[in-house]
């Protein structure tokens, strides 16, 4: 199928796409990658009279040092940007193994961290990433700016806490020191790439003990989430293969996991647990 019509409109600032966003209101979608609206509205499932494409505006597109321990990265930065950036690599490697997962080469290539993260797809690979690493949104609106923490971000399916008249114009992550690592891994559904179960684990050793870890997940639920049981469960333990297990073993008890033609419930809650269990190894692999 192809869209109904629509007006197009490529501002050049955030400051003139805040202005249409305002004059037009619910009748306007954004469009930074297009990977998520375009389809939706080549099946009719969307249909803005307006679209605001702001994926021509130049100074939204960057990877950059934002202070000693913290990353920078604009909203139309694309997924293989992220995935081949050698600064990410070294300094947070995590979210670059997280965006070379994402859909196949076509969609890497056009998709954007911030499209991705406003759409806040349940089964999105980001999320689980942007969780476990604790990163800050940076939402711009009339308003001026303002910081959500990424805890506070998705609040439910396709569901987030940006405004109705905001763009998120940012996202921050910290850099992986000394002692700390992180991995991504994922069961994708064979068609679309979507999570069936994706864990993200950021994990920092000390002693030979865990001193911190952070757990979270996508495709299981409505949302992405942190699994403060894992977390719970594994902090202060020694890193072996069996403190790794049964602190899996805790991974989604707490929600009520998403059921389809693919996936049931249990088996995704099954999954969770192996997933945790990889992950968390992984991390700590990569933390020694």
């Amino acid at each position: 199928m192809i869209p109904a019509a629509f007006e197009y409109a490529a501002p050049k600032t955030v400051d003139e796409a805040l202005a249409l966003m305002q004059k037009l209101g619910a009748n306007a979608k954004v469009l930074a990658g297009g990977q998520s609206l375009l389809p939706m509205m080549k099946l009719r499932l969307a249909n803005p009279a307006h679209v605001i494409d702001i994926g021509r505006i130049p100074n939204l597109r960057y990877i950059k040092e934002d202070g000693r321990h913290t990353l920078a990265i604009g909203t139309t930065t694309t997924h293989w940007e992220i995935e081949s950036s050698d600064l990410l690599k070294k300094k947070c490697p995590l979210l670059a193994e997280t965006a070379a997962q994402i859909g196949d080469v076509q969609v890497r290539n056009v998709g954007t961290i911030g499209g991705a993260l406003a759409h806040a797809d349940p089964a999105a690979d980001y999320p689980a990433a942007i969780l476990a690493l604790e990163a800050e949104i940076i939402a711009r609106g009339p308003k001026g700016t303002r910081t959500v923490k990424a805890g506070e971000f998705f609040k439910g399916i396709f569901t987030t806490a940006l405004g109705a008249d905001e763009l998120l114009v940012e996202v921050r992550v910290p850099m992986l020191g000394t002692g700390t690592g992180g991995a991504y891994l994922k069961m994708g559904h064979p068609a679309s790439g979507f999570a069936i179960v994706g864990c993200a684990a950021v994990v920092t050793v000390q002693g030979g003990k865990c001193a911190s870890a952070r757990v979270a997940f996508t495709g299981v639920s409505d949302r992405a989430f942190r699994d403060a049981a894992v977390e719970k469960a594994i902090t202060g333990k020694a890193l072996d293969a069996q403190s790794v297990a049964a602190a899996a073993e805790q991974a989604a008890g707490g929600v009520a996991p998403l059921s389809d033609y693919y996936a049931s419930a249990d088996y995704r809650s099954h999954l969770a647990k192996v997933f945790a269990k990889r992950a968390l190894m992984k991390a700590v692999e990569r933390a020694k």
